[in-house]
């Protein structure tokens, strides 16, 4: 009997913990979610000011890592490292298995060809517009006189200041460097480059900053393209004066076709109602079947009718800094009208609405492709190209750039670096990237910096 009676004692006490712990177990929920609305509350009770700066500290963190060296290319974001300028960045360095950007997108493209392809099926005529009835856009033959005019100065200009600012260039990687002594920034990392990565300097020349990009020179821009056969019969010319040409500058070693009544577009097809070849044009009369392997010294021939003073040597940089600013505006708003072509994986350009037929591509797949070019919209630095160079503050102070510091470095184009040590004033576009509102550290400062 008494063994029963502590039993159900037992059970009992047993019955009430079971019950207190359930107890325990709804306060505890209770109170962590009571904790978890307090928290809430505080934060939405934050001062506005204070929730501001509370995101601010979270972007500061996610965004530390600003700086990244891709080859011989600097990148970096506007945050912060820049306070002042709006950051203009560099192109970034492509793969070999990448194609270039398109510049217009390829969905776009897409709906325009299939456009085009219903248009052909009807046959209606198509009204064009200048050029693409074969005839000039009046208002941009000054333009075209006045890019050819800029690259003329802009040529002489070159030539003067790199007599007195020495240019170098790796023998190995190609990379080009304005003022002197050379920078020690081992970035050469191509195949025969040393294993420090230093670069191996040699004196340079105006073709390293000047690079020339050359195009086949057409008689008639709505004619066919330049097959694979004839591609040493056409004459090839600066891709900037090809496209001078075609926008209203005559020249008589370089013959093209200028149309009194327009051409017109029936089904797709261009239909010209004027004679083929009159006769006073011989096509192939003035082709020189030679020039496209015979150097021309064109630099020299171009700058010698512009006069220059010889001892003002900032005066020349300026008239230069501006000749480059108008040549590159004008080139792109005649490359607004006048089409352009570039290979999205080589560095070949044709100007014209449609690009050549000569197989001579050797970038990525060139094979399935037969050596062919993959044509697409060009940019001004496809005719243009900038050569990036890195940007010296103080160039007189003789010390060269080191590899330890090279992340505060900021980076121009050669012409622009050329003529802004000889005193000329570098325009407020490149303010952001050549990073004058950086204070460059010394070696032994590096660690200190924040």
């Amino acid at each position: 009997m008494f063994d029963a009676i502590v039993l159900l004692f037992f059970f009992w006490i047993f019955g009430h913990l079971a019950f207190l712990s359930d107890i325990a177990c709804i306060m505890f929920v209770k109170i962590t979610k009571m904790e978890k609305k307090k928290k809430i509350l505080s934060t939405a009770m934050l001062p506005r000011q204070a929730q501001t700066i509370k995101k601010l500290w979270e972007f500061a963190t996610q965004n530390s890592s600003t700086f990244s060296i891709v080859g011989n290319k600097l990148k970096h974001q506007c945050g912060s490292y820049s306070t002042g300028q709006t950051c203009r960045e560099l192109p970034r360095k492509l793969k070999k298995a990448e194609r270039k950007p398109w510049v217009t997108n390829i969905n776009e493209l897409k709906r325009i060809a299939r456009t085009e392809r219903k248009e052909r099926q009807m046959v209606r005529e198509r009204i064009l517009q200048p050029p693409e009835n074969g005839l000039l856009v009046k208002e941009l033959i000054p333009v075209a006189h006045q890019v050819y005019d800029a690259r003329t100065k802009l040529l002489a200009c070159v030539l003067k200041v790199a007599e007195g600012i020495a240019i170098y260039s790796c023998s190995v990687c190609g990379e080009v460097h304005i003022g002197n002594p050379p920078h020690k920034i081992r970035t050469c990392n191509v195949m025969g480059s040393a294993a420090s990565k230093e670069h191996s300097w040699k004196r340079g020349a105006v073709e390293h900053i000047l690079p020339l990009v050359e195009s086949f020179h057409l008689y008639d821009r709505l004619g066919r393209a330049v097959s694979h056969n004839e591609r040493l019969q056409v004459d090839r010319i600066p891709a900037i004066l090809e496209l001078c040409v075609q926008a209203g500058i005559n020249f008589s070693e370089y013959p093209t076709r200028r149309r009194v009544f327009p051409a017109y577009s029936i089904s797709g097809r261009i239909i010209d109602f004027e004679r083929r070849f009159p006769k006073e044009d011989a096509p192939g009369k003035d082709i020189n079947s030679c020039g496209f392997w015979q150097k021309r010294n064109k630099t020299s021939g171009d700058s010698k009718f512009v006069d220059l003073q010889p001892g003002d040597l900032q005066g020349i940089a300026v008239c230069g800094m501006e000749a480059w600013k108008r040549m590159h505006s004008g080139a792109s708003r005649l490359m607004q009208k006048y089409a352009v072509q570039t290979c999205g994986y080589c560095l070949e350009v044709q100007v014209g609405p449609k690009g050549h037929r000569v197989r001579n591509c050797q970038a990525y797949k060139q094979q399935m492709r037969d050596g062919q070019h993959a044509w697409q919209e060009a940019t001004i630095d496809d005719v243009i190209p900038p050569v990036y160079v890195w940007h010296i503050q103080n160039h007189q102070s003789g010390k060269p750039l080191v590899n330890e510091l090279k992340r505060y470095y900021g980076m121009l184009p050669a012409v622009v670096e050329l003529f802004a040590q000889a005193g000329a004033s570098v325009p407020d576009d490149y303010a952001g990237m050549m990073r004058e509102d950086v204070a460059v550290p010394e070696l032994d400062e590096e660690m200190l910096v924040v």
